[in-house]
């Protein structure tokens, strides 16, 4: 059923593409170039980050903060910018930009996503493959993202484009993202043990526990009622 209800989503993708207006067409296939070029091709160290720094003075924080929040529209790993926060501005301060950075850059990546396929995406949520996920996480979403932004595995920009095509509301969303990401954040930028190239021991034990703790609140939504769950074939 899940395998049918993809193949049938695919399909329609692909002639609502196809439809598109040439202006739609063109802005898409720029920014996907442009966002494969930036992949491949930006290489964000601390050196760098220290650079920019020293030219920019006082007004390098803000800027940071944008740089993090732009940068990690995109499917690249914020972990250097977390563990550059609290080289450069302390564990304070550091934390402070990181966390707000990344609850920007989350409930961001969902409006913008939810913007330009929110609407396509809204009556196939309907299918009976997804609408029980779709229902859970309408009704109680936040403790679904709350669960896995606690688990390390879990890509962060790509748990925002997964989000933001679900009816999960922003508010909670945003929520659940600053409070499940505030545990792993703090402890990446207090240790900063990937700078210095000594393992710590706690990050790794803080890692773990946070794992476990985050498929804890996975099975604990999954064993949770959902209620009105409407779907259509």
């Amino acid at each position: 059923m899940f395998v049918d209800f993809l193949r049938s989503v695919s399909r329609d993708a692909w002639y609502a593409i196809i439809a598109w207006p040439l202006w739609k067409k063109v802005l898409v296939a720029c920014a996907t170039i442009v966002t494969a070029l930036i992949v491949i091709y930006t290489d964000i160290d601390l050196a760098t980050l220290r650079t920019w720094s020293a030219q920019a003075g006082a007004w390098f924080p803000a800027l940071f903060f944008i740089l993090y929040v732009g940068v990690t529209q995109l499917p690249i790993p914020r972990t250097i910018f977390t563990l550059s926060a609290g080289v450069l501005f302390g564990p304070w301060l550091g934390v402070a930009l990181a966390l707000t950075a990344t609850t920007a850059s989350a409930a961001l990546s969902l409006l913008i996503v939810r913007r330009l396929l929110g609407e396509w995406m809204r009556p196939r949520l309907k299918h009976t493959a997804v609408a029980g996920i779709d229902a859970r996480l309408r009704e109680r979403g936040w403790l679904a993202v709350l669960s896995l932004r606690m688990i390390a595995g879990v890509p962060f920009s790509i748990l925002n484009y997964v989000a933001a095509l679900t009816s999960v509301k922003l508010l909670p969303f945003s929520t659940a993202t600053a409070i499940g990401s505030a545990p792993g954040t703090i402890a990446t930028v207090v240790f900063g043990a990937a700078l210095t190239g000594e393992a710590d021991p706690r990050v790794l034990a803080f890692t773990i526990v946070l794992c476990v703790l985050g498929f804890a609140g996975l099975t604990l939504d999954a064993r949770m009622p959902v209620q009105n769950i409407k779907h259509t074939r």
